[in-house]
């Protein structure tokens, strides 16, 4: 068996502090499987339609989660974590009638309550994606009434779950949802048009907002936030022309989800859109939506470059000869303190979670092992970039890897793999990669410091 060297940080990180909270991160659609007990979403309706999903897969059987979870749980407490970050599945819990699927709320009330036995902490996200169908076929997030559905459900989980729940995020990635899914069309519903994805956009931050009213009621003692994407922007060129693009870019697409939360204001590049391609703004919308939030959750994969130019003052320039996952993302973990340092200084945030951070490489078995250097030198690179960011005074108080195992993976389907722990999709054997041994390494090196101590 190969020897794997832990993941290193000074003995002095914050990191290395037993209140620091490690973990692993997933989502619903991408491990659970067993679609035929939960409501169609419009992920499985996306999977149906030709051409959409790269290799024509589904999420029917995705990891058997369902099935395995007992296993899966024990994998997680392999690897020494403080806690797990899961998501519902809203139509796994909720009937179409809005009446509670007791099968389906039944499994996440086993599943924290073997999480808690081994005092492995919960983060819930609410919404990761997976839209109920019936709700979509009455418009999705261009419906303001799916924000109050929305509502309505997280009422229900919270009330239901209880105390087992250490913390909620309202939304995963807002911008994945609304620009992936309603503006450009490659996720989920898949529509294409600037000012249905704008109008998604609000809809989702509304529902997060009347959410945590719902969250504060009924689940007083857990954290509520909301976990939102950046991939930070960079001039092309040191000209004036270019940095004032990638301003546009990173308003339009990171602060466009952050700023009405913290501000409740859009950043100004509304001012560039058209009059029917911005959101239609209610009375009262803006006081729901800046909900005082316990944490920010921040998940960071890379970095996008920009030069002047396109329709709204900003265009894409890809950088060649430079380190790439194989999601061909451009690796760049000192543009990840840089986000952190930069969000810190401009925004009045609360306490941040690194809530998603990993890598997709081309993993092979090899005589029982998957070794992955790339990852490795990626995961290594990227917490000491958490580290340099918490020395600069950023309030970081969690690091989760995306993702506990390989998984559905959206648009790609299986070709691409983010996991610490490799699936074989035929037989759902799992096997630790060296990555997650790197991290398991990290985790029982910081448990002996603080016996030490």
């Amino acid at each position: 068996m190969t020897h794997v060297t832990p993941f290193t940080l000074p003995r002095d990180s914050r990191l290395m502090n037993k209140d620091f909270l490690f973990g692993v991160a997933t989502a619903s659609f991408q491990i659970e499987g067993d679609y035929q007990h939960r409501l169609p979403n419009i992920w499985d309706t996306f999977c149906a339609t030709p051409g959409k999903i790269a290799d024509g897969s589904d999420g029917k059987v995705a990891c058997d989660h369902i099935n395995r979870w007992r296993e899966d749980v024990q994998l997680i407490a392999s690897l020494g974590v403080d806690v797990y970050r899961l998501s519902i599945s809203w139509g796994r819990v909720l009937n179409q009638d809005s009446s509670i699927n007791r099968q389906g709320m039944d499994f996440y009330i086993a599943l924290l309550d073997a999480l808690r036995v081994r005092n492995i902490k919960v983060f819930v996200t609410l919404y990761h994606w997976d839209l109920p169908q019936h709700l979509e076929d009455n418009g999705g997030w261009l419906n303001r009434d799916t924000a109050h559905a929305f509502a309505h459900y997280s009422r229900v989980v919270a009330q239901e779950l209880g105390n087992r729940v250490y913390a909620y995020s309202t939304l995963n990635e807002p911008f994945c949802s609304a620009y992936l899914g309603y503006e450009v069309g490659v996720h989920a519903p898949g529509h294409q048009s600037r000012s249905q994805g704008r109008t998604a956009a609000h809809h989702l931050l509304l529902a997060h907002g009347l959410a945590m009213a719902e969250l504060r009621r009924f689940a007083p003692h857990a954290k509520a936030g909301i976990v939102l994407n950046f991939s930070p922007a960079y001039p092309h060129s040191d000209s004036a022309e270019d940095a004032y693009a990638a301003r546009q870019a990173h308003e339009y697409h990171n602060l466009w989800y952050l700023m009405p939360l913290m501000q409740g204001r859009y950043p100004e590049i509304i001012d560039r859109l058209a009059p029917q391609e911005r959101p239609e703004i209610q009375p009262g919308d803006m006081d729901i939506i800046t909900a005082e939030m316990d944490y920010l959750g921040i998940n960071y994969y890379t970095r996008n470059v920009y030069r002047a130019g396109g329709e709204l003052g900003f265009e894409d320039v890809r950088i060649d000869n430079v380190p790439r996952t194989a999601m061909d993302w451009e690796i760049c973990p000192g543009a990840f303190t840089e986000l952190l340092k930069d969000l810190s200084s401009e925004f009045a945030l609360p306490p941040i979670y690194i809530t998603e951070n990993g890598a997709a490489e081309d993993d092979v078995m090899q005589d029982g092992e998957v070794h992955d250097p790339m990852r490795l030198a990626y995961l290594q690179s990227h917490l000491l970039a958490v580290h340099q960011a918490i020395e600069a005074g950023v309030d970081v108080q969690g690091y989760f890897a995306w993702s506990l195992m390989d998984n559905f993976e959206w648009a790609e389907g299986y070709r691409k793999r983010f996991g610490l722990v490799y699936v074989d999709y035929l037989t759902q054997q799992r096997t630790l990669k060296s990555s997650a041994k790197a991290y398991q390494g990290l985790l029982a090196q910081r448990q002996t410091l603080g016996q030490q101590e």
